[in-house]
């Protein structure tokens, strides 16, 4: 057992004075406008504007302030009264900015003008719109439709995704990769090919019916913080929370609700997890088929006792198919082969299996942790597997529940924006545009980028995102995203990814979505979908940061005139001066998800697009659900060995993605740094590596690539052995574009094999 007393102390429970503490240093740091209080007010509300952070859930019934720690920061992160103007160049080169820190560069402010970069300066300078679009087009037309990429970070809307998915296959592709090809593909395509539904299968009454949670690898005091109000209503109702994860994150310990003034006035906490296992890093499919074999065994017991069974057999005969292998595999599993993989004691997974086996109904919530593995599938399978041993999918507080990071990543999916032909309705297009759709899959993030570096991409136009910085091997990124013949990027503040521009580039700077969308139909709405399928409006109140700000539909409609014209079924002018037009196109193409749309915009805590798994209807080729038979006990790709460590990547509450708002990480006890990497202190003994000791990581990839990463401060923490952790998005340099999960091509960021080198002297 580690000795915890000299191991960094979180600065307390989650939420209380903490979180506004956390929230008044961005204010301070970001200088907002007047009135951006009032603007948090209006936040996550009917009528108000949907936070542009995470895509937690937005209730019916809401708080007086529905907004959490990471979402107040995201707001007045983009309501700042700093200003990136045109003048901004006259003093900086690009070269020179490639030294800045990523936190100092958004800190120039919003943007304001379009830009284009001018070689032979190495500066950007202002360019008119008209201009801009124009040219874009030009040099589009120019290339191989095949050779550009059309990239969508998961923030804008429904309306502007769809008529962005829309621009590129009438141009001539499905290169439509999205950011949820880095984070939660593995749930699109793990779960589509288990229950047959993509996308979880709970809704927010379900958090209110469930008497047990099981959590795998999310962080909710971080990533969604919101979450931790139903948790600690669920606990005061006296429901279980049983977590698995390699670092112990505060959120999941204990939280003080920052909307009881009793709570703030006493500190009083809730202890949000009943059990903490500190599962190994890749050990979660050992850890849940332990679960899952305790669970089998007390059901055998049953069966020869005459016992009421422990399984949900009526389930399990009526809608799966599939159990006799999984059963094989938990029965002739050893206790030992389980306890090596998931670093977990059999004991412990006992505890663990006693509470799901007494619980009612179950809710299995899951992130990045499982996903982003060389077989995150595999993660997302087992974890299927343990909630249908007792029917937990598809009754009420039961199911998969996935949790989203990008407010609108799991919409513009449902709206189009996917490389794979199959998942758009083609017929609808060509009957409503009067066009031939491209019916060729398009390219995955993983393809784009061996594509960049093959030479075989020209260019990419990025609606959002910075990503430069957000995807593995950055060092080759930045060579070849600058060799591209075109990189135009929408945007509000400058990021990494404009340190590297194309032979031509340009910044299209956005309104942020707290902002006011004037057309010529008056003020307009738009519209986004959370993590549990619900749609809801959104409008901005704020005046924009400058008049030269277009909107994202207004940028995409440019585009559309510029690149493809009118024509009679092409109306991008009218598009643009009313969305609801475009919510019609979005009904008449997904009419069984959208039905009524611009009737149900608003409807307080959004409208429901119904999940055929909730229902217990499986689209899978079986018409059952699927348990998956195991065939390796952990999710890696690789052979352990006695100098391989296994790394995590970590977010600190002080960013989101790859926006960082500052340097605190105060539930992990780090301050004014980024550069350090957490070790369990019997692992430094080993090294003989002291607190404070800078060292490098190497990783050790297939493809024989040296990446290395130095100056890191070693901190002995509480990890399980041969597990460390460090930051993302600065990891990204260690990790292979070809280190992914197998079936969805997700970067498998949570299982980095590294070798650790001492990086200088001794402290």
């Amino acid at each position: 057992m580690t000795d915890t007393r000299d191991l960094p102390k979180e600065a307390g429970p989650s939420g209380g004075w903490g979180s506004l503490r956390g929230i008044a240093e961005v204010f301070g740091s970001a200088s907002p406008e007047m009135g951006a209080l009032d603007t948090l007010r209006r936040q996550n509300k009917p009528g108000g504007f949907m936070c542009s952070s995470c895509a937690w859930p937005k209730p019916a019934n809401y708080h007086h302030f529905e907004f959490c720690e990471n979402g107040a920061k995201r707001t007045l992160w983009e309501t700042t009264r700093d200003r990136c103007t045109p003048a901004f160049w006259e003093d900086h080169t690009v070269a020179e900015l490639r030294d800045w820190a990523d936190h100092d560069l958004e800190k120039t402010g919003r943007l304001t003008a379009p830009l284009r970069y001018d070689a032979a300066t190495d500066r950007y300078v202002e360019v008119g719109w008209d201009e801009a679009y124009a040219d874009i087009a030009a040099t589009l037309k120019r290339l191989d439709p095949k050779s550009v990429v059309f990239y969508a970070s998961g923030h804008a809307g429904l309306e502007a995704s769809y008529l962005y998915a829309l621009l590129a296959r009438l141009y001539g592709n499905n290169n439509l990769p999205q950011s949820s090809n880095m984070c939660h593909e593995t749930t699109s395509v793990g779960l589509q090919k288990v229950i047959g539904s993509p996308v979880g299968t709970i809704i927010w009454d379900d958090l209110y019916d469930t008497d047990c949670f099981f959590f795998f690898g999310q962080n909710p005091g971080t990533n969604s913080p919101r979450f931790l109000h139903p948790l600690k209503d669920a606990k005061e109702r006296g429901a279980k929370i049983v977590t698995f994860n390699p670092i112990r994150e505060q959120g999941l310990v204990s939280f003080v609700d920052p909307q009881s003034p009793y709570a703030m006035a006493t500190g009083a906490e809730v202890t949000i997890s009943d059990q903490y296992h500190q599962v190994r890093a890749g050990g979660d499919v050992a850890a849940m088929l332990g679960i899952s074999k305790a669970v089998v065994e007390a059901d055998d017991d049953a069966a020869q006792s005459g016992a009421p069974r422990v399984m949900d057999w009526e389930f399990i005969e009526e809608h799966t198919t599939g159990i006799d292998a999984f059963l094989e595999v938990c029965r002739n599993t050893s206790w030992s082969e389980v306890e090596r993989e998931s670093g977990l004691t059999e004991g412990e997974l006992r505890n663990a299996a006693q509470v799901y086996m007494e619980a009612r109904a179950v809710i299995g919530v899951y992130g990045m942790g499982l996903t982003q593995h060389a077989h995150g599938g595999l993660n997302v399978a087992m974890l299927a597997n343990l909630l249908m041993l007792r029917g937990n999918i598809g009754k009420p507080g039961a199911g998969m529940c996935p949790v989203r990071g990008h407010s609108n990543v799991q919409g513009q999916r449902t709206v189009g924006i996917a490389e794979k032909a199959k998942l758009v309705p083609m017929d609808k297009l060509r009957e409503l545009f009067d066009f031939d759709p491209p019916t060729e899959d398009g390219l995955h993030i993983v393809d784009a980028v061996q594509g960049l570096f093959a030479g075989s991409v020209k260019a990419t136009i990025s609606l959002g995102g910075n990503l430069v910085r957000a995807v593995p091997d950055m060092d080759r990124m930045e060579t070849a995203w600058a060799a591209q013949e075109l990189t135009v990027m929408v945007s509000t503040k400058l990021n990494r990814s404009h340190l590297f521009p194309g032979k031509t580039a340009y910044i299209l700077p956005c309104r942020a979505r707290a902002e006011k969308d004037a057309q010529a139909t008056g003020d307009q709405a738009i519209s986004i979908e959370d993590s549990f399928s619900m749609i809801h409006g959104s409008i901005g109140n704020r005046e924009p940061a400058s008049e030269q700000l277009r909107s994202e539909v207004g940028i995409v409609c440019d585009l559309g005139r510029a690149l493809i014209g009118s024509r009679p079924r092409l109306d991008w002018d009218a598009w643009q001066g009313d969305y609801s037009l475009i919510r019609d196109l979005i009904e008449a193409t997904y009419p069984d998800d959208f039905r009524d749309f611009n009737g149900r915009l608003h409807e307080p805590g959004g409208f429901w697009r119904v999940i055929p798994a909730r229902k217990r209807v499986w689209q899978t080729e079986s018409g059952k659900a699927v348990f998956t038979a195991p065939d390796r006990l952990n999710s890696v790709s690789y052979e352990d060995r006695a100098d391989l460590f296994r790394l995590v990547t970590l977010r600190s509450n002080d960013q989101f993605n790859t926006t960082i708002y500052g340097y605190s990480d105060r539930f992990r006890g780090i301050e004014g740094t980024r550069d350090v990497l957490l070790m369990n202190e019997a692992d430094m003994a080993d090294l003989g590596l002291a607190r404070d000791e800078k060292a490098a990581l190497v990783s050790e990839e297939a493809d024989g690539r040296h990446r290395r990463l130095g100056g890191l401060a070693v901190i002995p923490y509480e990890i399980p052995r041969g597990t460390v952790a460090s930051y993302y998005p600065e990891c990204n340099v260690l990790i292979s574009i070809e280190h992914h999960d197998k079936i969805s091509k997700t970067p498998a960021s949570k299982s980095i094999p590294v070798r650790i080198e001492r990086d200088g002297a001794r402290p």
